[in-house]
């Protein structure tokens, strides 16, 4: 028994022994390799760039080693620089790219490189190709001769690796924590833009003689994926940060989703204006769930004109505030419409449908005389926004921008309104129209009490109807605003209480000889208000709107000029009268005085 265990014993030891020469022989083998195929490693690598690029690049690095037994190989120190005299010849026979890159990293790897079959089939395919932490920069000068070029190039690859190889696949190759940085040449001064933490992967990279003409491929892959995760950038301006949380793309699909995007103020409400110097608008926004769908990725890349075909955008807030105890803002807003913002836009921007879902937008002011903060919100708005673009060709068919939107004034009164933004309007034409449903007037309290200092004792909106026309400089239109039981009081600020009180003999003036309380009145005769509105240069979009809508509803019930202007005059008669009386009472008080020193 004691023989037998020994005699396996010893068998296995001559097996383990065998199979570690062996490996040790296959190690062996494989360094001997490495070493004697590191010079011909170096040149074909080299040649192959040059071919594969056309001369345009060139490829250097310091070493490489290799590991015949995995199949895998890892050069050090490269750099992929383009050839600035074969750029310039390309330039010359118009066949030189929009994009040239500069590539430096550390280490590239190369996984699985499988040496047998390129060997034995001149197939040399590759698992992976890994640029780990490589700094990119990415220089775009736009040329015409480009602008009707395919997504996969007019001279196949092939004809520069069919001399010693009948096919190169690369299976994923992988950008990890790319530093990115985007140089415009199209401009007299260059603009420079970069990002970090970017992860890029390609997919499916085919040369052989059949993937030039490949529809399904663009620049010989079957997918582009990109992933950048807790961007953030502060604006120029040091007021603001902008974040974004997982964004996510692949070409193949033609989506890109972002988790989460914030413009956050670096200050709060009351200290932003304070920083900025004026009385300047305050944004906070975040958007969740945004998708683009439908991108076309080559034109991006040719040309950098971001197209798509539909934007959708869920679960969001838009909260504008302006401390107007501030010095107003004296830089004109002339110009600064939406749709003219939009032209002005440096890149190319089309999409054809925005969708928005569950988006609350707030407008909010602090007033100088009442000291509070009036807010009007409308709350779950959605709806669709279409043709949203700044490019010329797509406005030659079509030069409007259309946005039709339901949201819930106050959370309460739905309203739904329709803009039309002429695209090429030279003085930023718009029209809006819409119409709001019924609610309790005593709502609007939140901002007719400290922006209006009127508050709205009683009062039930049935329905408000308005129809407006303006651009730069005015509005014009219509409102018709039907409300029942309509009672106002008018405030005042109580300097020793700090708040504001009710002015007894003022609201009683306004109820009786202003305010209609209702409207089609006792007589079904229905007031329609007209508009006719001139926007002050420094107001922005947003108070434009709702100033202009403020009038026609100022004038349905009631308060029009003309009004104004006789309640003003009876307010005098009326502190005059009391001034009078005040005098008497001071006089008759002095002579009682008299009379009582006198006995």
């Amino acid at each position: 028994m004691t023989k037998k265990v020994r005699k396996s014993y010893n068998s296995l030891k001559w097996v383990l022994g065998i199979l570690l020469f062996g490996i040790l022989l296959l190690v062996a083998m494989s360094w001997y390799l490495g070493v004697k195929i590191q010079p011909v490693i170096k040149t074909q690598v080299r040649t192959m760039v040059l071919n594969a690029t056309d001369s345009l690049y060139r490829i250097e690095f310091s070493d490489v080693s290799t590991n015949f037994i995995t199949g895998s190989a890892t050069l050090n120190d490269v750099t992929i620089i383009p050839d600035t005299v074969v750029y310039k010849k390309l330039t010359g026979l118009k066949l030189a790219p929009n994009n040239i890159y500069y590539v430096r990293l550390k280490k590239l790897m190369v996984k699985n490189f499988h040496p047998w079959n390129a060997l034995r089939f001149r197939k040399l395919k590759i698992d992976v190709l890994l640029f780990d932490n490589p700094d990119v920069v990415m220089v775009n000068k736009q040329f015409d001769f480009n602008e009707s070029k395919r997504a996969y190039p007019d001279k196949s690859p092939y004809d520069y690796i069919s001399g010693y190889l009948k096919e190169l696949k690369v299976k994923t190759i992988d950008f990890k924590n790319i530093r990115f940085k985007y140089v415009n040449n199209n401009t007299k001064v260059p603009q420079v833009d970069s990002i970090k933490n970017l992860n890029i992967t390609l997919k499916n990279w085919l040369i052989d003689k059949n993937s030039a003409k490949d529809v399904n491929r663009f620049y010989l892959l079957k997918d582009i994926v990109i992933n950048l995760n807790n961007y953030s950038f502060a604006t120029p301006d040091s007021l603001y940060h902008l974040n974004l949380n997982e964004l996510n793309f692949s070409a193949a699909s033609g989506k890109l989703y972002i988790k989460s995007f914030k413009v956050v103020p670096r200050y709060d409400e009351m200290k932003f204006g304070q920083v900025a110097g004026f009385a300047k608008d305050r944004f906070n926004i975040e958007m969740s769930d945004m998708s683009l769908e439908g991108i076309n990725l080559p034109l991006y890349i040719r040309k950098q004109e971001l197209y798509a075909k539909e934007m959708n955008i869920s679960n969001g807030f838009v909260h504008v505030f302006n401390n107007n105890a501030l010095p107003k803002e004296m830089e004109t807003r002339i110009g600064k419409y939406p749709h003219q913002l939009l032209q002005k836009v440096k890149g190319l921007v089309t999409v054809k449908q925005l969708n928005l879902n569950n988006v609350d937008i707030s407008y909010a002011e602090f007033d100088r005389d009442s000291k509070q903060k009036g807010k009007i919100t409308f709350e779950k708005t959605s709806g669709s926004i279409t043709n949203v673009t700044n490019s010329a060709v797509v406005k030659a068919q079509n030069h409007y921008m259309f946005a039709g939107l339901t949201s819930y004034m106050m959370g309460r009164g739905r309203l739904d309104v329709n803009f039309r933004f002429d695209l090429n309007a030279t003085d930023g034409a718009f029209t809006y129209s819409g119409k709001l449903g019924p609610m309790d007037g005593r709502v609007l309290n939140r901002i007719t009490k400290p922006l209006g200092m009127v508050e709205v004792k009683s009062g039930k909106v049935r329905q408000l109807d308005f129809n407006i026309k303006a651009n730069d400089l005015e509005a014009s239109g219509k409102v018709d605003f039907a409300f029942k039981d309509l009672s106002v009081a008018l405030l005042k600020k109580d300097e020793a209480q700090g708040r504001l009180v009710k002015q007894g003999l003022m609201s009683f003036l306004a109820n009786a000889m202003v305010i209609n309380s209702d409207n089609p009145n006792a007589a079904g005769v229905s007031l329609t208000a007209p508009i006719k509105y001139e926007r002050v240069k420094t107001a922005s979009f947003f108070n434009f709107i709702w100033k202009t809508l403020f009038q026609g509803i100022k004038y349905s019930v009631g308060v029009t000029p003309e009004k104004e202007k006789k309640i003003k005059l009876q307010i005098a008669n009326f502190e005059q009268m009391k001034s009078d009386r005040d005098k008497r009472r001071a006089e008759r008080q002095k002579r009682k005085a008299r009379k009582e020193n006198r006995r």
